[in-house]
């Protein structure tokens, strides 16, 4: 009974808290630039932590860490860490600045508008735009899930209701403040992130005898794994039981924010250059922990090894062992896990609306529309919010009634989708002159096809065994990374053969980056 109050205590002030920042936003969101963009003048903290949150839902804490820590062991903490070094330090040092300074430079809003306008072409933009309205949805709907079993521990509500008022809250706010609301229950949300894995890692160690104890009784485990089977010790050990298939782990989960519209979406609007250098480092402390957290409990979850955690035949159900694992917790570490949970899953679904709204908004309604005007706009992204919103939470519900899919299965087809379409055109698009207009086609026919056949293959309509072709379609996982690494091949080779583009319009947009500023002495010492 006290967990039930605490809980429910905790979530009500923590409700009222975003739903409170909302509408203080309503402010800030009277135009499309403040509303997408947060008037392209968000500070550090608030994007490292934005940038965080989008990257790190309750798809990895109950998911990914149930399901990676299960099959590796301690070595999927590797996986954190490549989140955090190549998924957030990388991505802000790539990336960061330079897509800030061109998407700025030629008024772009989204990634969509991007490609259309980087490569001057309207079919390029609606192209990445019907990818995004179609592989962001499952993406989406895979936020809600893990959310049944963790509020089973506290409470006896159906899971229905649990989605409808984490839909209903995260919608509101995202609706009366747009992007500065998002940013900143980002950054509270963030933080409680931080608290709770911090104190549930602990907890977990202090209940199997500390650090040093559960790594023994992890040693004792023997694996089950090719080529590790029946070895004592591969569980604790350096690259665990799979190592190969932890390296396919960390390259989809790590390299694809680099093509995540979402992720990216969070350069446009920083502040500064010296935003840019703090939010680099704050977001990769962000994610260490996080991240880094989050693996390195779930690789403790065979430690809670039970009968009640596998199927009638004999599965392993990898998305119960996170909550089962915390299921005996103090009342306490509960409270905090549900408020983490939500924290993490919510922040991640506004950011995912509003990427998707804006994006269909801006790249392909308000274009078709004879007159438009910021207004109009403005209440167009906000209906398609709802809707984003609403259908989101219906599959999420029809999919647990039906049962037709795992969790990382359903959020590893988007991610690879977007990743594969988006990360070499728009990487390349940055950074080289040459890239051209065909290139980015083929390279979004092969992101998104080779995903679409993933999805059809794991929804047992198609039936794809042996050779290499059964290789990339082992699951989502492999053929997520193919996606990606393929489309950095794909880029380049199609663009030595495909007509160049206008060499004046082309060296007019690179000049943003030729552009002289003065800055004070106390922020650079010069030469």
């Amino acid at each position: 009974m006290f967990t039930k109050i605490l809980t429910a205590v905790l979530l009500v002030i923590f409700f009222a808290v975003m739903i409170g920042i909302g509408l203080y936003c309503r402010r800030h969101a009277t135009n499309v630039n403040s509303f997408v963009l947060g008037g392209r003048s968000v500070g550090p903290w608030l994007t490292a932590f934005a940038f965080g949150t989008s990257y790190f839902s309750a798809v990895v804490f109950v998911g990914y860490a149930g399901q990676f820590g299960w099959n590796f062991g301690l070595a999927s903490t590797w996986i954190g860490l490549g989140n955090a070094f190549i998924g957030s330090l990388l991505a802000w040092v790539v990336l960061g600045r330079r897509t800030r300074v061109m998407t700025q430079h030629i008024e772009s809003k989204t990634m969509p508008d991007f490609f259309g306008k980087r490569f001057d072409s309207n079919a390029l933009k609606i192209a990445a735009s019907v990818i995004v309205f179609i592989f962001l949805i499952p993406y989406t709907a895979s936020l809600y899930n893990g959310l049944s079993s963790l509020f089973n521990i506290a409470f006896d509500i159906p899971y229905w209701v649990v989605i409808v008022i984490m839909a209903a809250l995260t919608g509101l706010y995202v609706i009366f403040g747009g992007y500065m609301a998002t940013a900143i229950n980002d950054f509270i949300q963030g933080i409680i992130m931080l608290i709770g894995i911090v104190a549930v890692v602990a907890t977990v160690l202090a209940d199997n005898g500390g650090l040093m104890e559960a790594m023994k009784s992890l040693s004792l485990i023997e694996s089950p794994y090719e080529p590790t089977a029946g070895m004592q010790g591969a569980f604790a050990s350096f690259l665990g039981t799979q190592p190969v298939y932890l390296l396919f782990v960390v390259v989809l989960t790590s390299l694809g924010t680099w093509g995540l519209p979402q992720m990216v979406g969070k350069f446009y609007s920083i502040k500064n250059e010296d935003a840019v250098r703090k939010g680099t480092i704050i977001s990769t402390i962000f994610a260490i922990v996080v991240s880094g957290g989050c693996y390195f409990l779930g690789s403790f979850g065979r430690l809670y090894d039970d009968p009640s955690l596998y199927n009638a035949n004999g599965a392993i159900m990898t998305d119960s062992i996170v909550p089962h694992m915390l299921s005996d917790m103090p009342s306490v570490i509960i409270a905090v896990v549900m408020v983490l949970v939500l924290s993490a899953s919510m922040s991640t679904l506004s950011s995912l609306v509003l990427t998707s709204s804006s994006t269909l908004t801006l790249d392909v309604i308000a274009p078709a529309m004879k007159k438009t005007d910021e207004k109009k706009n403005l209440f167009i992204m906000r209906v398609f919010i709802v809707f984003f919103v609403v259908i989101s939470a219906v599959i999420a519900i029809l999919k647990d009634t039906f049962n037709f899919s795992m969790i990382a299965q359903m959020m590893g087809v988007s991610w690879g989708a977007l990743a594969g379409s988006f990360l070499a055109p728009f990487l390349y698009g940055l950074y080289w002159k040459r890239t051209t207009k065909a290139s980015v086609a083929v390279c979004f026919v092969y992101g998104s096809m080779l995903m679409v056949i993933q999805m059809l293959k794991s929804m047992g309509m198609i039936a794809i065994e042996g050779g290499f072709l059964g290789l990339v379609f082992t699951n989502s996982l492999y053929s997520g990374v193919f996606a990606m690494v393929g489309g950095l091949i794909i880029v380049p080779v199609v663009s030595l053969f495909t007509p160049k583009q206008d060499k004046a319009a082309v060296d007019e947009m690179f000049s943003c980056y030729d552009t002289h500023v003065t800055i004070e002495a106390t922020k650079s010492l010069g030469k």
